[in-house]
């Protein structure tokens, strides 16, 4: 599936999430409701997936867990916090680098519009 194709379906997914919920629920429950509406759609994705860090010789096991992986090309941050910080943007390219995607999408389902709430990031 092209790249392009593929952030539209996943955003797609993530606003009737939006608006089937609203704001103000917990990450998890949005995490949820996502999972299933991607498995509604057909999209296929793992969730909390647990990824490693090298640093020089040493293994880090757990560095970080991914909310969302789809179709092995997209990282997906959920979010639920009052307004996008520069230190999220940072977390979602340093998946990006680790995991060796190219593309990101940030969602913070606080927000009152969803894609008011939404970053497309690229390596």
């Amino acid at each position: 599936m092209e790249q392009n194709e593929l952030t539209e379906r996943i955003i797609g997914a993530a606003i009737e999430v939006h608006r089937e919920l609203g704001p103000g629920l917990l990450e998890s429950a949005y995490q949820r409701a996502l999972a299933h509406e991607f498995t509604l759609r057909g999209i296929p994705f793992e969730k909390e997936l647990i990824c490693p860090v090298l640093y020089k010789d040493l293994v880090i096991d757990d560095a970080y867990r991914l909310d969302f992986l789809v179709d092995g090309s997209v990282v997906v941050e959920l979010k639920t916090v009052d307004e996008l910080m520069d230190v999220h943007t940072a977390q979602v390219l340093t998946y990006l680098k680790f995991s060796k995607t190219r593309i990101g999408l940030l969602m913070n389902f606080r927000s009152t519009i969803l894609t008011c709430g939404l970053k497309r990031l690229a390596l």
